[in-house]
């Protein structure tokens, strides 16, 4: 068997430059300048710090963005870890291409283009908005052996790295991550639970809506994959492959393809924070790259971020998917950066300005 995207995978580092420091201490400056109380609008600030960083100027654009929503589906239902079946994957995925899902209604108002991605669904998709980057359709069952083959898991990673470099192209400078796929609560728990060494209880949560009951062999669910496969919290790739699902393989690799092609990308809620995490786990330096947008409701959600070192704008209790907590804090972007660009100087107004605390 070939290793050729695990080998192109393991090229991501050399081709991941550091956050550009110039640029970062320009837009320090500038915010420091504008006639209000330093560091006044806390994260925005930060926010808007990081982006000159990954974008290598101060001049911030973020106009033209976008929510890559990696569609996959998961083997490890069939142990009746989720409230429906995995056909509903399908569908909503399809109402994505139609414009028919709440992520679509809230990033209508946002100003962001939904992408659909179809990476592993367990049916072929056919609307017209989805980008075909199918791998296989849909992973084993994890509780039985691996989800996936090593390779197709680097294959995944790789797509979404590609994904990035295209949307670059299209002129896309900002991007967020989303989902859909039934049973992904489950793979990201498992995940998690590995790369955390952590007890499968503390890190696993109700998902869409289940049951007591139903937690319960979730949690079974996830115990018995570890045990079955054993994954080595060590090497990645391993356990992603073992346990995880193709959409967070997707989507770690759209996270390292903003560190590759200077494009920051925001975090959704849970199962994108642990795609994050196994992109740092991959490439550390792509965590620069990252921003935080809020904390789900699913119970590992803060430790996962904590772990990226990466603080949410929102904590709303929100845990829907499919990119829309990272959505919901792009107009918060826009109104730090109309402060940022449009705000009178302390020079301009005359007013002696602040000074740091010391």
């Amino acid at each position: 068997m070939t290793l050729q995207h695990e080998t192109m995978l393991s090229q991501l580092n050399a081709r991941t430059a550091p956050l550009d420091q110039a640029a970062m201490a320009e837009a320090r400056r500038r915010w420091d300048s504008i006639a209000k109380p330093l560091g006044s609008l806390g994260l925005l600030e930060d926010a808007v710090v990081r982006i000159a960083g990954v974008t290598g100027s101060a001049d911030v654009d973020i106009s033209r963005r976008a929510v890559v929503v990696m569609c996959a589906d998961n083997g490890v239902v069939a142990q009746g870890v989720t409230q429906t079946g995995q056909e509903v994957t399908a569908i909503v995925a399809e109402n994505m291409s139609s414009g028919d899902t709440s992520v679509c209604a809230m990033s209508r108002v946002a100003g962001a283009e939904v992408v659909p991605v179809d990476i592993g669904t367990a049916v072929p998709l056919t609307g017209e908005r989805i980008r075909q980057m199918c791998v296989r359709r849909g992973t084993a069952d994890m509780t039985q052996g691996p989800a996936m083959t090593r390779e197709e898991a680097a294959r995944a990673v790789m797509a979404g790295v590609q994904l990035v470099e295209e949307l670059k192209q299209d002129g896309y400078c900002l991007l967020a991550t989303g989902e859909m796929g039934i049973g992904n609560t489950t793979t990201s728990s498992a995940i998690a639970a590995v790369l955390l060494n952590r007890p499968v209880e503390d890190m696993t949560g109700r998902g869409a809506g289940l049951s007591s009951e139903g937690l319960q062999r979730k949690i079974r669910a996830i115990e018995t994959a570890i045990a079955v496969n054993r994954p080595d919290p060590g090497d990645v790739l391993d356990v992603l492959h073992k346990v995880g699902g193709l959409d967070i393989a997707g989507l770690a690799g759209v996270f390292l393809g903003g560190a590759v092609h200077r494009v920051p990308i925001l975090v959704d809620g849970f199962i994108s924070s642990v795609a994050a995490l196994v992109a740092a786990r991959l490439c550390p330096d792509c965590r620069g790259y990252m921003l935080g947008s809020h904390a789900s409701e699913e119970p590992a959600s803060q430790l996962v971020l904590a772990e990226l070192g990466l603080r949410p704008f929102l904590y709303a209790g929100m845990r829907l998917g499919e990119g829309t907590g990272a959505v919901a804090v792009m107009p918060l972007l826009d109104m730090g950066l109309a402060v940022y660009r449009e705000m009178a100087t302390f020079a301009d107004t005359k007013i002696e300005a602040y000074q740091p605390l010391t």
